[in-house]
C-alpha cells in the first residue's frame, strides 16, 4: 500500500504527457442573464468523454512488462471506452467489466475499440470484486475508473486546459461527479477556484460527504437515474480528500432537470450530451450553482447517449422548450 496522493505537480505533468494523445476540447461561450459563461465541451473528446485523459495517463506510465500482461478495468461505459482506445493505441490487451444494462452505444463502442467485455448484474454483483479477481487470475494490471492517482491526475488536464483557454484561473467550475476523479483533478489544477460537484438526486454521496467531513456512501435502494455514468455508490478517499481540502461543495439535480439540460445543450450549444454529462449544466439552469461570473465554467463531461433514449428525451422536452431559454 502506498501513501502517494494526487498533487498539482502530478496534474501538470500528466497534462504534458497526454497532450499529444487527447483533444484540447473547446471552451464555448454561453450568454445567460447578461453574463458570458463558459462550457468546457468534453463531450467532444475522442471516445465521447473526459475518461480518455486519465486512462491514457495511467497506461503511458506502465512498464513494458506491465503492458505485456494486459489490463482490466470496470465501468458503465465511458471509462471502458477511454481505456479501450488508449489500450489499442499502445498495443495492450484490455478486459472491461461492464454492467449488463450499460447503454448499448457505450458497450458497442468499447467492443469496436478492441476490448473484451465481461458483463455483470449491477444490482447483485460487485464490479470491483469481479475485476480484481480477473486481474489476479491472469496477472493483468487493474485500472480503476477514479480510485487511482494517475487516473485522477490525468483527468486534471481538463482544468489545465480551462485555465489556458481563459487566460486565467476561473472563479468557479461546475463538474458532473460520480467517483470524483474529474472533480478532484480539476480542483488540484485550479487551487484557487471554487469547485461545485453535481450528482443525481439520491446518488449525491460526494455532496453529503463533503458536508459531513467524512465519506458517506449512497443509501440503500437509491432511485433509478438516467445518469449511468454517475452511479457510484462510494467515493474514493483520494478524490474526497482532494475536494475536501479545497473547500468544494456539492449539489444534486433531478431527472427532469437533467433532461431539460440535455435539450438546452442541443438547442443553444449544438452539443449532444448524455445524462451524466449534463448534470453540471442542469445545476446552472435550475439555479443551484450559486452566484456566477464571467469566469464561471460548466463542464459537459460526456456525450455517449443511446440514440433512441436521447430522441425520447428531446421529444418530451420539446413542449417545454422555452423553460430554460
Amino acid at each position: 500500500m502506498t501513501d502517494r496522493r494526487p498533487s498539482p505537480d502530478g496534474v501538470f505533468a500528466a497534462a504534458k504527457r497526454v497532450a499529444a494523445h487527447v483533444t484540447n476540447t473547446p471552451l464555448l461561450p454561453l450568454d445567460r442573464d447578461g453574463i458570458r459563461l463558459w462550457v468546457k465541451a468534453e463531450c467532444l473528446q475522442r471516445g465521447g468523454s473526459f475518461k480518455l485523459r486519465g486512462a491514457t495517463n495511467r497506461l503511458l506510465l506502465l512498464s513494458e512488462e506491465e503492458r505485456a500482461r494486459g489490463i482490466v478495468a470496470f465501468s458503465s461505459g465511458n471509462h471502458a471506452l477511454g481505456v479501450a482506445i488508449a489500450a489499442r493505441r499502445l498495443g495492450i490487451s484490455a478486459t472491461i467489466v461492464m454492467p449488463s444494462d450499460a447503454p448499448a452505444v457505450k458497450r458497442d463502442a468499447t467492443l469496436a475499440a478492441g476490448a473484451t467485455i465481461v458483463a455483470y448484474d449491477r444490482a447483485t454483483g460487485s464490479r470491483e470484486e469481479i475485476a480484481a479477481r480477473l486481474a489476479a487470475g491472469n496477472g493483468a494490471i487493474l485500472v480503476p475508473s477514479f480510485d487511482d492517482v494517475d487516473v485522477i491526475e490525468g483527468q486534471g488536464s481538463v482544468g489545465v486546459e480551462i485555465a489556458g483557454q481563459l487566460g486565467e484561473a476561473p472563479d468557479k467550475v461546475l463538474i458532473p461527479c460520480g467517483g470524483g476523479g474529474l472533480s478532484a483533478g480539476i480542483a488540484l489544477a485550479l487551487p484557487g477556484t471554487r469547485i461545485v460537484t453535481v450528482e443525481p438526486e439520491g446518488w449525491d454521496d460526494m455532496a453529503r460527504s463533503l458536508e459531513a467531513g467524512n465519506i458517506l456512501p449512497v443509501g440503500d435502494n437509491p432511485p433509478p437515474t438516467r445518469c449511468d455514468a454517475l452511479q457510484t455508490k462510494r467515493v474514493s478517499p483520494l478524490t474526497f480528500e482532494a475536494l475536501l481540502e479545497r473547500g468544494a461543495r456539492g449539489v444534486a439535480v433531478s431527472e427532469e432537470e437533467v433532461a431539460a439540460a440535455m435539450a438546452y445543450a442541443v438547442r443553444r450549444l449544438r452539443l449532444v450530451v448524455e445524462p451524466g454529462g449534463a448534470a453540471a449544466l442542469a445545476a446552472l439552469l435550475a439555479g443551484k450553482a450559486g452566484p456566477v461570473t464571467g469566469r464561471t465554467v460548466i463542464v459537459v463531461s460526456g456525450g455517449n447517449v443511446d440514440p433512441l433514449a436521447y430522441a425520447r428525451i428531446l421529444e418530451d422536452q420539446a413542449t417545454d422548450a422555452v423553460r430554460y431559454s
